[in-house]
């Protein structure tokens, strides 16, 4: 897919959250390069008047790192999401390092953070994130087989690299987790096996936006994979073989 990549002004860093336990959320970017096909992010950016097609466009803040220098000094210390409707370690990182210096401006300031990813990128960032008093960095993997991640998620980084930089963020010592949201078909035996021994955590989700990707379930015949029996199934799985699991519905 061709995208658009963009730089924009914008008026804040640091917004207030409505996630459970999370006080702020930090964007970098807006849009995102991954793309993925069930991604909610597209319908929340869509009430800012966005219409151009998810994964079509990506915006760079251009002035974020300046505004945020400014907002940890007004605002009280509280956990920050690094990010919540955009991958703050999506391609574009890699050249303008924006995320890794908010980080920088984050640890200065003793503000914790908790970093949900797809990008094996973030493993770049484990000297930063070392000096952190409170960090988790948790990796999305919401599958088990590289078929289901090219039809949902076909421009996001393979599997095995998101569980190698779990190893890598593991070995340095830095809290880690998996967030496997949406839940999709997966076998949940090779899943745990492969991800197990390299988590403190892992979070479960279902598909809530089902409408945006029924049709792809239903051409590769994976229908039974969306009802509410195959998320029970799993969660009762994970919950039998591994201490922390953490249901996002609950």
């Amino acid at each position: 897919m061709k995208i658009t990549i963009s730089k924009i002004q914008v008026k804040n860093a640091i917004s207030k959250s409505k996630i459970y336990g999370v006080q702020y959320c930090l964007n970098p970017y807006r849009g995102c390069q991954h793309a993925c096909k069930y991604c909610y992010a597209e319908l929340i950016i869509k009430k800012t008047g966005k219409t151009e097609k998810w994964g079509s466009y990506l915006d760079i803040k251009d002035n974020f790192l300046d505004i945020l220098e400014r907002e940890v000094h007004r605002i009280k210390k509280g956990l920050v999401m690094i990010s919540s409707v955009t991958d703050p370690y999506q391609p574009v990182e890699a050249r303008t390092f924006l995320t890794r210096r908010c980080l920088k401006v984050l640890a200065e300031n003793n503000f914790p953070v908790y970093i949900l990813t797809k990008s094996p990128l973030v493993s770049r960032d484990i000297d930063i994130l070392k000096t952190f008093e409170d960090c988790e960095v948790g990796i999305t993997i919401t599958t088990d087989s590289e078929d289901v991640r090219r039809l949902f998620e076909p421009l996001a980084p393979p599997l095995e690299s998101r569980i190698m930089a779990l190893q890598k963020l593991k070995k340095a010592g830095i809290k880690t987790s998996v967030f496997a949201g949406p839940l999709l078909p997966m076998k949940p035996e090779n899943f745990l096996r492969a991800v197990e021994n390299f988590v403190d955590y892992i979070y479960i989700d279902k598909m809530n936006y089902s409408f945006k990707v029924k049709s792809i379930y239903e051409k590769a015949g994976l229908q039974k994979f969306m009802e509410d029996e195959y998320f029970e199934k799993v969660l009762d799985f994970f919950r039998s073989r591994f201490e922390n699991v953490i249901n996002c519905m609950e």
